[in-house]
């Protein structure tokens, strides 16, 4: 089992940065993928960033590109969304992600059903 526990939301003006931090315990592992995905209110949950085992790749989706960047510090057991230029459309509650498998592809990231573990999500809310 895998445990984690995200931090660092919280209310940030348009323009903004907030770097989300996302500590991992239990059975954890490098090899593990790890990514971010977000739920605004009244939407489905959305894909926001992810990273390979071995932090080898990186994806994000085309509405945080450029904006957003995730890191891995695996010393740390810690998984990191540093986020710039924030928008009022960035606000949801963010949740950090864990899987086991062997995942290839944006497709494979991106997806929901790969993550095993999710951890109980952090609030992020940018205001105009």
């Amino acid at each position: 089992q895998v445990q984690l526990v995200e931090s660092g939301g919280g209310l940030v003006q348009a323009g903004g940065s907030l770097r989300l931090s996302c500590e991992a315990s239990g059975r954890t592992s490098s090899r593990h993928a790890m990514g971010w995905f977000r739920q605004a209110p009244e939407k489905e949950r959305e894909f926001v960033a992810a990273t390979s085992q071995g932090s080898v790749v990186t994806y994000y989706a085309d509405s945080v590109k450029g904006r957003f960047t995730i890191s891995r510090d695996n010393a740390k057991n810690t998984v990191y969304l540093q986020m710039n230029s924030l928008k009022p459309e960035d606000t949801a509650v963010y949740y950090c992600t864990a899987a086991r498998g062997v995942c290839s592809g944006y497709g494979c990231y991106a997806a929901g059903s790969t993550y095993e573990y999710w951890g109980q999500g952090t609030q992020v809310t940018v205001s105009s």
